[in-house]
């Protein structure tokens, strides 16, 4: 992580409009066709949230903008994304956990598979420290959710990903996601291309 001036940034403007307003946050929602991401995880026998958490973050990987992001009062530049779950301690708790992402599936799911067990018998949240962005998830499964606003502490400004449970139908599977993101990082044509993109890597994911 490195401090940058975003006066050399495609951010500038967007730096000086939104990082002093009192909610720089904006929520967008989008239902996503997931039909092919459940047919694979059952076909291949691994978690539909691994699926889609790498689905966010390889979208991701392709928009500059996520690299770069608010922090404090300083816009910092990173090297690397990673994608933070929860998952279900053993003592009924939570803890939060960072995948860092790798292009190949392959690994992502071994260190997903490998960080969320060791984060269900920690005491403390297992993060990958400074050099990485990392975008926020949350899975909450036990409801079909339209949308999800999440809550703006101001001091952690990272994008941020929600959904529900999904919704089978006679041909799709469906599921609502709502995408939380910092006005200073990004404005709407990277965010919805950013949505749109995340579409086609749902339809194009091979394990």
């Amino acid at each position: 992580m490195r401090e940058i001036d975003p006066k050399t940034t495609s951010r500038a403007k967007a730096f000086e409009l939104w990082m002093k307003a009192a909610m720089p946050m904006v929520t967008m929602t989008k239902t996503f066709d997931i039909t092919h991401l459940r047919r694979l995880a059952k076909r291949k026998g691994v978690k539909l949230n691994m699926l889609i958490c790498y689905a966010i973050v390889r979208a991701a990987s392709e928009f500059r903008e996520f690299y770069i992001l608010p922090v404090g009062d300083k816009l910092m530049e990173f090297d690397h994304l990673a994608i933070n779950t929860i998952v279900r301690t053993e003592d009924g708790g939570i803890n939060t956990c960072d995948i860092p992402y790798s292009a190949d599936i392959h690994t992502f799911a071994a260190d997903y598979l490998r960080i969320t067990n060791e984060a269900t018998h920690s005491t403390t949240d297992i993060t990958l420290g400074e050099d990485y962005m990392v975008i926020g998830s949350s899975a909450l499964t036990k409801c079909e959710l339209d949308s999800v606003v999440n809550v703006y502490a101001g001091y952690w400004n990272n994008p941020f990903c929600v959904w529900g449970k999904y919704r089978k139908g006679w041909l799709r599977t469906t599921l609502p996601l709502s995408f939380q993101f910092h006005h200073t990082q990004m404005d709407g044509p990277i965010s919805t291309g950013f949505l749109n993109r995340l579409q086609e890597v749902m339809n194009e994911i091979e394990y």
